[in-house]
């Protein structure tokens, strides 16, 4: 089977902490769902830097990436599916599917 990487992208910050505890238990359970395709379900990034081409460091990030989810999927259109139904697009944020090669050795 197949492994897709879920990519969260841009996204709303709850008006509220009630807001956020009710957006975050529906997140919870939508990766709950995934049951075993979800391989690593949860990956929010904190404190990025981005590395330039000349080797300076800048504070932050140069996308509006914040985190990943990995999954098994039969098919792309399967694993397609999979993210229509995260409640991140409910908080405005878009989300890229890719498949995941598998490189040797």
């Amino acid at each position: 089977m197949a492994q897709y990487i879920i990519s969260y992208l841009g996204g709303n910050q709850p008006s509220s902490p009630e807001e956020g505890k009710k957006h975050f238990a529906k997140y919870k359970e939508w990766l709950s769902s995934l049951g075993d395709a979800a391989v690593s379900p949860a990956n929010p990034f904190k404190n990025t830097n981005t590395v330039n081409p000349d080797g300076s460091v800048a504070r932050g990030s140069s996308s509006s990436m914040s985190g990943f989810t990995i999954i098994e999927s039969d098919s792309m259109e399967k694993a397609l599916e999979v993210a229509k139904a995260c409640p991140f697009l409910d908080i405005g944020g878009s989300l890229e599917v890719s498949e995941l090669m598998q490189m040797p050795g």
